[in-house]
């Protein structure tokens, strides 16, 4: 009797066990990656955006990412602010030449983005220009309407070249345009100067406008890659590739230059001579070094100064290294 029962323990133990350990099967999660069916990568192609240009109409990224069937879209948002806007509500993947102002003013207002690369620094081709002959430096513009985007290197330069040239923010009347409208706003007399860069400042020039500072010795003009964080988080290989294309993108440029200068005038609407010079200005080298930390350091400190930043962010926080 004692050993029956004993034997009818055990298998009742033995039951139980097999139970539980099932009951462990049925409720553990498998992780499973999220498919990713669409990608999105804004596409800006001014001031001479030559990597995102060569990018698309090669179709780089979608040669890429077509081998796992995925979808990709190039939103055109062009102003910085509207493109982290995009960021955060996860419409936009990728911006793909973010202004550094943009990044860092969207990254202190709580908006995941992480930094994964420089797009570009071309301190000389962001531009102040003025129609007046009588208006020849920054210090001429005092009490006077500058019309320019926001938030954006180009507001930067400004205020630099205020500070540079003595004047105070308030000595000059900002009026916040995009730098299309801002162009004919100053040709037509409407405000005395404006914040230009790309194509339009040769149709500035053949306007009969002039150019009275640029960022060369002011700014770096520090453009970056960006990825949405919660994107980097899930999908890291995809980020990864990201980046292998945008090489390619560069490479492509150095094989190829003359095809380069002609697809960048079709889509910009310079001339290829125009092209060839604002290439010049332009430094594509992707690579995140301690001097484009410093300047974006430097960025912010500047914003803060000029009360367009109330909280700061850790810069090298914000970077993410991809390996």
């Amino acid at each position: 009797m004692i050993k029956m029962c004993k034997a009818f323990a055990f298998v009742l133990l033995l039951t139980l066990f097999t139970v539980g350990c099932g009951g462990a099967k049925s409720t553990e999660k498998q992780a499973t990656p999220t498919k990713v069916d669409t990608i999105n990568i804004s596409y800006v192609k001014l001031p001479l955006n030559v990597p995102s240009i060569v990018e698309k109409k090669v179709g780089l990224f979608e040669k890429e990412f077509g081998k796992d069937n995925i979808k990709v879209t190039f939103p055109e948002i062009t102003q910085g602010p509207k493109m982290t806007e995009a960021m955060a509500s996860g419409d936009l993947d990728f911006s793909n030449a973010l202004g550094g102002t943009s990044a860092i003013l969207a990254a202190a207002n709580g908006v995941p983005l992480k930094v994964i690369g420089i797009y570009s620094r071309a301190p000389k081709a962001f531009t102040i220009m003025a129609k007046d002959p009588a208006i020849k430096t920054v210090a001429d513009l005092k009490g006077k309407k500058v019309a320019g985007p926001k938030g954006t290197i180009l507001h930067q330069l400004l205020l630099a070249s205020q500070e540079k040239s003595g004047l105070k923010g308030d000595d000059v009347s900002f009026v916040n345009m995009d730098i299309p409208p801002a162009m004919t706003a100053m040709l037509n007399g409407d405000v005395e100067a404006a914040l230009v860069a790309g194509p339009a400042v040769s149709k500035a020039l053949e306007a009969g406008a002039h150019i009275i500072a640029t960022g060369e010795d002011l700014l770096s003009a520090t453009i970056v890659i960006a990825v949405r964080t919660d994107f980097l988080d899930k999908h890291p290989d995809l980020v990864k590739r990201y980046l292998q294309v945008h090489r390619e993108s560069l490479q492509y440029m150095k094989e190829h230059p003359e095809d380069v200068y002609q697809m960048a005038a079709v889509e910009t609407g310079l001339s290829m001579a125009q092209v060839k010079n604002m290439y010049e200005q332009y430094d594509f080298n992707p690579t995140i070094t301690d001097s484009d930390i410093k300047d974006l350091e430097k960025t912010q400190d500047f914003l803060k100064q000029n009360g367009m930043l109330t909280k700061t962010v850790d810069i090298r926080g914000m970077i993410a290294t991809i390996n």
